[in-house]
Protein backbone atom coordinates (compact mmCIF):
# COMPACT_ATOMS: atom_id res chain seq x y z
CA UNK A 1 0.00 0.00 0.00
CA UNK A 2 1.53 3.74 -0.80
CA UNK A 3 -0.24 6.69 -0.91
CA UNK A 4 0.49 9.50 -4.11
CA UNK A 5 0.90 12.62 -2.39
CA UNK A 6 2.37 16.38 -2.86
CA UNK A 7 4.48 17.48 0.45
CA UNK A 8 3.37 21.19 -0.16
CA UNK A 9 0.31 21.98 1.65
CA UNK A 10 -2.51 21.28 -0.37
CA UNK A 11 -5.29 20.38 1.56
CA UNK A 12 -6.27 17.34 0.06
CA UNK A 13 -3.02 15.22 0.50
CA UNK A 14 -2.12 17.00 3.65
CA UNK A 15 -5.93 15.96 5.14
CA UNK A 16 -4.52 12.16 4.67
CA UNK A 17 -1.07 12.54 6.06
CA UNK A 18 -3.04 14.11 8.74
CA UNK A 19 -5.45 11.57 9.63
CA UNK A 20 -2.39 8.99 9.45
CA UNK A 21 -0.22 11.01 12.02
CA UNK A 22 -3.68 10.74 14.21
CA UNK A 23 -3.47 7.21 14.14
CA UNK A 24 -0.10 6.38 14.24
CA UNK A 25 0.46 4.81 11.07
CA UNK A 26 3.25 5.16 8.24
CA UNK A 27 2.31 4.38 5.23
CA UNK A 28 5.06 5.02 1.94
CA UNK A 29 4.51 8.16 0.11
CA UNK A 30 5.09 8.63 -3.36
CA UNK A 31 5.82 12.08 -4.01
CA UNK A 32 4.26 13.45 -6.77
CA UNK A 33 5.02 16.69 -8.25
CA UNK A 34 2.22 19.30 -9.26
CA UNK A 35 4.60 21.41 -10.60
CA UNK A 36 5.99 19.05 -13.03
CA UNK A 37 2.49 18.05 -13.64
CA UNK A 38 3.57 14.37 -12.56
CA UNK A 39 -0.63 14.28 -11.86
CA UNK A 40 -0.88 14.48 -15.24
CA UNK A 41 1.34 11.76 -16.57
CA UNK A 42 -0.63 8.78 -18.49
CA UNK A 43 0.33 6.26 -16.20
CA UNK A 44 -0.92 8.37 -13.30
CA UNK A 45 -4.13 8.93 -15.17
CA UNK A 46 -4.63 5.39 -15.05
CA UNK A 47 -4.48 5.25 -11.28
CA UNK A 48 -6.76 8.44 -11.25
CA UNK A 49 -8.18 9.28 -14.55
CA UNK A 50 -9.33 12.55 -12.88
CA UNK A 51 -5.72 13.64 -12.30
CA UNK A 52 -6.02 14.76 -8.99
CA UNK A 53 -4.50 13.95 -5.64
CA UNK A 54 -4.02 12.21 -3.13
CA UNK A 55 -4.23 8.48 -4.56
CA UNK A 56 -3.72 5.21 -2.73
CA UNK A 57 -3.20 2.13 -4.32
CA UNK A 58 -3.24 -0.95 -2.44
CA UNK A 59 -1.31 -3.80 -2.71
CA UNK A 60 -3.75 -5.67 -5.44
CA UNK A 61 -3.20 -2.53 -7.50
CA UNK A 62 -6.72 -1.32 -6.34
CA UNK A 63 -6.66 2.51 -6.68
CA UNK A 64 -8.61 4.96 -4.83
CA UNK A 65 -8.86 8.35 -4.96
CA UNK A 66 -11.09 11.40 -2.84
CA UNK A 67 -9.17 12.51 0.71
CA UNK A 68 -12.12 11.20 2.57
CA UNK A 69 -12.76 8.07 0.73
CA UNK A 70 -8.82 7.17 1.47
CA UNK A 71 -9.81 7.79 5.61
CA UNK A 72 -12.70 5.91 5.81
CA UNK A 73 -10.44 2.77 3.83
CA UNK A 74 -7.83 3.51 6.48
CA UNK A 75 -9.92 3.59 9.21
CA UNK A 76 -11.62 0.17 8.75
CA UNK A 77 -7.90 -1.04 8.94
CA UNK A 78 -6.91 1.40 11.92
CA UNK A 79 -9.77 1.80 13.99
CA UNK A 80 -7.92 3.41 17.21
CA UNK A 81 -8.67 6.44 17.43
CA UNK A 82 -12.00 6.49 15.91
CA UNK A 83 -12.09 9.38 13.79
CA UNK A 84 -15.34 8.90 12.25
CA UNK A 85 -17.13 7.70 15.07
CA UNK A 86 -17.97 5.08 17.48
CA UNK A 87 -21.53 4.64 16.76
CA UNK A 88 -24.19 5.69 14.40
CA UNK A 89 -25.21 8.51 15.67
CA UNK A 90 -21.81 10.25 16.63
CA UNK A 91 -20.74 8.54 12.30
CA UNK A 92 -23.68 10.62 10.63
CA UNK A 93 -22.96 14.22 13.25
CA UNK A 94 -19.02 13.82 11.75
CA UNK A 95 -20.36 12.96 8.40
CA UNK A 96 -22.72 16.10 8.20
CA UNK A 97 -20.09 18.80 9.60
CA UNK A 98 -17.37 17.27 6.94
CA UNK A 99 -20.10 17.61 4.06
CA UNK A 100 -21.01 21.42 5.59
CA UNK A 101 -17.15 21.88 5.96
CA UNK A 102 -16.23 20.67 2.33
CA UNK A 103 -19.40 23.21 1.31
CA UNK A 104 -18.45 26.05 3.26
CA UNK A 105 -14.98 26.41 3.82
CA UNK A 106 -13.12 24.60 1.12
CA UNK A 107 -15.34 25.21 -2.00
CA UNK A 108 -15.14 29.07 -1.51
CA UNK A 109 -11.50 28.91 -0.80
CA UNK A 110 -11.36 26.56 -3.83
CA UNK A 111 -12.93 29.50 -6.05
CA UNK A 112 -11.39 32.55 -4.09
CA UNK A 113 -7.61 30.15 -5.22
CA UNK A 114 -8.94 29.79 -9.22
CA UNK A 115 -10.35 33.12 -9.55
CA UNK A 116 -8.06 35.99 -7.58
CA UNK A 117 -4.69 34.23 -6.71
CA UNK A 118 -1.83 35.75 -9.13
CA UNK A 119 -0.30 32.06 -9.33
CA UNK A 120 -3.52 30.40 -11.04
CA UNK A 121 -4.03 33.64 -12.90
CA UNK A 122 -1.12 32.43 -15.31
CA UNK A 123 -2.55 28.74 -15.01
CA UNK A 124 -5.36 29.94 -16.44
CA UNK A 125 -3.62 32.45 -19.13
CA UNK A 126 -1.52 29.51 -20.06
CA UNK A 127 -4.91 27.60 -21.14
CA UNK A 128 -6.19 30.79 -22.74
CA UNK A 129 -9.13 31.36 -20.29
CA UNK A 130 -9.21 34.06 -17.79
CA UNK A 131 -10.23 34.41 -14.22
CA UNK A 132 -13.30 35.67 -12.66
CA UNK A 133 -12.32 37.98 -10.26
CA UNK A 134 -15.52 39.11 -8.91
CA UNK A 135 -16.94 35.87 -8.62
CA UNK A 136 -13.51 34.65 -6.70
CA UNK A 137 -13.80 38.02 -4.12
CA UNK A 138 -17.41 37.21 -3.93
CA UNK A 139 -16.95 34.27 -2.43
CA UNK A 140 -15.13 35.36 0.48
CA UNK A 141 -18.62 36.27 1.91
CA UNK A 142 -19.43 33.07 1.15
CA UNK A 143 -16.69 31.99 3.48
CA UNK A 144 -17.26 34.41 5.88
CA UNK A 145 -20.86 33.11 6.35
CA UNK A 146 -19.33 29.67 6.98
CA UNK A 147 -16.75 30.58 9.20
CA UNK A 148 -19.61 32.51 11.49
CA UNK A 149 -21.46 29.25 11.47
CA UNK A 150 -18.50 27.01 13.02
CA UNK A 151 -17.79 29.76 15.67
CA UNK A 152 -21.77 29.74 17.13
CA UNK A 153 -21.29 25.97 16.85
CA UNK A 154 -18.08 26.01 18.50
CA UNK A 155 -19.50 28.51 21.49
CA UNK A 156 -20.62 24.99 23.21
CA UNK A 157 -17.88 22.39 22.23
CA UNK A 158 -14.32 22.15 21.80
CA UNK A 159 -14.47 20.07 18.19
CA UNK A 160 -16.15 20.51 14.83
CA UNK A 161 -18.63 17.19 15.69
CA UNK A 162 -18.44 16.47 19.28
CA UNK A 163 -16.53 16.53 22.66
CA UNK A 164 -13.36 14.95 20.69
CA UNK A 165 -11.32 15.83 17.43
CA UNK A 166 -13.00 13.89 14.24
CA UNK A 167 -12.03 13.75 10.64
CA UNK A 168 -14.70 16.76 10.50
CA UNK A 169 -11.76 18.77 12.52
CA UNK A 170 -9.48 17.83 9.78
CA UNK A 171 -11.48 18.56 6.44
CA UNK A 172 -11.92 21.97 8.17
CA UNK A 173 -8.54 22.63 9.88
CA UNK A 174 -6.60 21.33 6.53
CA UNK A 175 -9.36 24.05 4.18
CA UNK A 176 -8.59 26.98 6.80
CA UNK A 177 -4.94 26.34 6.41
CA UNK A 178 -4.77 26.52 2.73
CA UNK A 179 -6.67 29.22 2.74
CA UNK A 180 -4.76 31.38 5.41
CA UNK A 181 -1.54 30.79 2.86
CA UNK A 182 -3.88 32.20 0.23
CA UNK A 183 -5.15 35.06 2.09
CA UNK A 184 -8.84 34.19 2.70
CA UNK A 185 -8.27 33.42 6.91
CA UNK A 186 -10.33 33.04 9.50
CA UNK A 187 -11.99 36.34 10.41
CA UNK A 188 -11.23 38.18 13.72
CA UNK A 189 -14.35 38.36 15.04
CA UNK A 190 -14.43 34.44 15.04
CA UNK A 191 -13.20 34.39 18.65
CA UNK A 192 -14.56 30.41 18.97
CA UNK A 193 -13.34 29.45 15.37
CA UNK A 194 -9.66 31.15 15.77
CA UNK A 195 -9.67 29.19 19.47
CA UNK A 196 -10.13 26.02 18.09
CA UNK A 197 -8.04 26.52 15.11
CA UNK A 198 -5.25 27.25 17.89
CA UNK A 199 -5.78 24.19 19.46
CA UNK A 200 -5.88 22.00 16.17
CA UNK A 201 -3.08 23.33 15.00
CA UNK A 202 -1.03 22.66 18.29
CA UNK A 203 -1.92 18.98 17.51
CA UNK A 204 1.86 16.63 16.81
CA UNK A 205 -0.28 15.83 13.77
CA UNK A 206 -0.46 19.15 12.15
CA UNK A 207 3.27 20.16 12.79
CA UNK A 208 4.45 20.53 9.36
CA UNK A 209 6.14 23.79 7.97
CA UNK A 210 3.21 25.68 6.32
CA UNK A 211 5.29 29.35 6.33
CA UNK A 212 6.52 29.07 3.08
CA UNK A 213 5.13 30.31 0.31
CA UNK A 214 2.92 28.07 -1.26
CA UNK A 215 3.19 28.48 -4.79
CA UNK A 216 5.28 31.28 -6.11
CA UNK A 217 3.86 32.86 -9.89
CA UNK A 218 7.23 32.67 -11.32
CA UNK A 219 6.91 28.83 -10.68
CA UNK A 220 3.53 28.33 -12.16
CA UNK A 221 3.74 25.73 -15.51
CA UNK A 222 -0.32 23.94 -14.95
CA UNK A 223 -1.95 22.52 -11.79
CA UNK A 224 -5.58 21.78 -11.56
Amino acid sequence: MKLYDENDPAPNPRRVRIFLKEKGVEIPLVHTSLGKLKHKAPEFLEKNPLGQLPVLELDDGTCISESVSICRYLESLYPEPPLFGSDAKESALIDMWIRRAEFRLMQPIGQIWVNTHPFTAQVVAARGGRQYTEYGESNRAVLASGCKLLDRELASRDYIAGDHYTMADIVAQASLDFGRLIGAGIPEQCANLNAWYARVRARPSATEDLSRSLLKPKEAKAIS
